[in-house]
């Protein structure tokens, strides 16, 4: 690709911008020019000279681009566009220690929010194998001491997760565990809904997704009760 071309869709910036300003105008450019996950970056020279500033200064700016996965380095290729991990970063930092409260109660509406919604992909991809595991979980619960539940909890909506056969949602569950934690420290006494585990479960064998929805929401009435 010739220097000209690229100093037209990059736009050259004074030498003295910091490196996220370089970033912006990398990611502006990927966009611009429709890139997709495998296709070839320009050469490091070719891009500094384009942006006007010092290889230092554009390798600071790529090294933010890998750090989130939106860059990688292949053998004879070169910089090529990564299919990002979405999650990531998102993995890396969500942890309950050095997270503060407002986020982890924002975390917690989201895994509500989400939850209320997992009814759609169930009834398309349900199986009675899911039902039956789903009803073994259940069924551990009845007399359960307080810590014993919450281990119960978590493989319930996990399992609830798994069955939306969704990868992304599952992988964002299996991040959001440490969120439990929090929900027992915040309510010292865990709620339950007047629709139980066993309840989702029968709704699942034999009613409708618009009664699985309504079960959910009575399920989870007393976290959204908490909000108020």
């Amino acid at each position: 690709m010739a220097t000209s071309d690229l100093s037209k869709d990059l736009a050259p910036i004074v030498s003295n911008t910091m490196a996220d300003m370089v970033e912006i105008r990398l990611r502006e450019y990927l966009k611009r020019k429709s890139f997709r996950p495998g296709d070839a970056l320009p050469k490091e020279l070719e891009l500094a000279e384009a942006l006007g500033v010092s290889r230092n200064v554009l390798r600071e700016a790529l090294s933010r681009l890998r750090m989130l996965g939106m860059i990688e380095t292949k053998k004879k290729r070169g910089m090529v566009l990564a299919r990002p991990d979405i999650l990531g970063t998102f993995e890396r930092v969500l942890d309950p220690l050095i997270i503060d409260t407002g986020t982890l109660q924002d975390i917690f509406e989201l895994r509500l929010v989400l939850e209320m919604g997992l009814a759609d992909l169930l009834y398309i991809r349900k199986t009675d194998k899911d039902i039956q595991e789903l009803e073994a979980i259940a069924k551990k619960e009845v007399n359960v001491d307080n810590t014993f539940r919450i281990k119960t909890e978590i493989a319930f909506h996990g399992k609830l997760y798994e069955m939306s056969g969704n990868d992304t949602l599952k992988r964002f569950q299996i991040m959001l565990l440490p969120i439990f934690d929090y929900m027992v420290a915040v309510e010292q006494q865990p709620t339950r809904g007047d629709v139980t585990h066993m309840d989702l479960v029968q709704i699942l064998k034999n009613g409708s997704k618009e009664d699985f929805k309504r079960g959910m929401e009575s399920h989870l009435k007393p976290h959204f009760d908490r909000l108020k």
